[in-house]
């Protein structure tokens, strides 16, 4: 069942975008209803060309590959979750993969990339925050075929890697470690490679909440690492740390995790225990290490004893915790978030330096080149 608005047909007979449409990109879109489908193509019929299907409908679409394919359904619903697998093969070619999630979960989030998606936006549906999530497509539309694309492998393999993760601590599935270390693995040769500003900025554009922060921190932790010489096994050790650090997140409600402003004295709490609960989840998989156990208990851990869970002192705690707290809180003060604005590294720069006595003055020192030039 097609939109009456949509355009049926976007590719004019010689297989090129007629003249008129030549600076719009083409967008899919998918719907679970009539509505829902009619009012995202009234949000996006303005800036783009826009196709609009529904998943109850027969699998078909325009032989022109979409820039973007945005999705409103619900995900507990295992008909669209099937109607969208069998699209599948069809949407891997869009740039972007865009997930609408009214009921917001973590097994929702988690089955959304499992799906193919490249960004989830649960909650009320915001035009603002579609709009701007789609805003690039211009740009990707004229880069070079396969410059775009490549870059961001990891960003979608590290993202799939960590939906992964809370989807097995929500259901009681099986750890997939392995999957974690190799997309920790790709993204310390992305960061190699193009540098950290640039993993910073893609992940930003394309990753919300506690998604977005386990990335960034894996990021800026690969980076610290690199930056003090670390050996490769180190590394490694550093980067599944980062990757598995928040965990225990899964446990805590969404409302909680992405609440705007202070949480209360009980929400405090309640986030307070996500450290031990991801050393409870991970503490029975012989392929987690001990030194990595150590760093997802203890990474909210300061020198004067105030973190938690368990107020250690200086000499408890370890190399590897002592550089992802740093990156952990580097990336929570530089994440972006719909209700606040994106704070410039050389604001959080200052805010670690004026952590004394929490954080080792000597680390700190080191991450300056880390949080402002590299």
């Amino acid at each position: 069942m097609q939109n009456a608005r949509t355009i049926q047909n976007p590719v004019d007979r010689g297989g090129g975008f007629r003249e008129t449409e030549a600076a719009r990109s083409l967008v899919h879109v998918l719907a679970d209803s009539s509505d829902k489908l009619s009012g995202l193509c009234s949000m996006l019929e303005e800036r783009f060309i826009v196709a609009g299907e529904r998943l109850d409908s027969g699998a078909k679409q325009s032989q022109a590959v979409p820039s973007a394919i945005v999705i409103r359904a619900d995900l507990r619903d295992v008909d669209n979750i099937a109607a969208i697998k069998n699209r599948a093969g069809k949407f891997a070619k869009a740039r972007k993969r865009i997930f609408l999630l009214e009921h917001a979960s973590h097994v929702g989030i988690s089955q959304a990339y499992a799906l193919g998606a490249t960004l989830v936006l649960p909650g009320a549906i915001n035009r603002i925050k579609l709009l701007a999530a789609l805003t690039d497509l211009a740009d990707d539309a004229s880069a070079p075929s396969g410059g775009a694309t490549q870059p961001d492998n990891a960003v979608e393999t590290a993202a799939t890697a960590i939906a992964s993760m809370f989807m097995s601590v929500t259901l009681g599935q099986p750890l997939d470690v392995d999957g974690a270390k190799e997309a920790g693995r790709q993204i310390a040769e992305r960061i190699t490679q193009h540098g950290l500003s640039e993993w910073l900025t893609t992940v930003r554009r394309h990753h919300e909440g506690t998604y977005q922060h386990c990335l960034l921190v894996t990021g800026v932790a690969i980076d610290f690492g690199l930056s003090l010489g670390v050996g490769r096994a180190d590394l490694e050790r550093l980067y599944t740390a980062a990757m598995f650090h928040d965990i225990g997140k899964a446990q805590i409600p969404l409302a909680i995790l992405d609440k705007p402003g202070r949480l209360d004295p009980e929400e405090r709490a309640m986030i307070e225990t996500h450290p031990a609960a991801g050393y409870d989840f991970l503490k029975g998989h012989d392929k987690i290490s001990p030194e990595i156990l150590d760093a997802v208990r203890h990474h909210h851990e300061f020198l004067d004893g105030s973190g938690y869970p368990d107020k250690l002192c200086a000499e408890s705690i370890g190399d590897i915790v002592r550089i992802l707290t740093i990156s952990d809180i580097f990336a929570a003060l530089i994440e972006h978030r719909h209700y606040k604005p994106t704070m410039p590294r050389n604001e959080a720069y200052n805010i670690l330096c004026g952590m004394s006595g929490k954080l080792e003055k000597a680390l700190v020192g080191s991450f300056k080149q880390v949080a402002l030039t590299r």
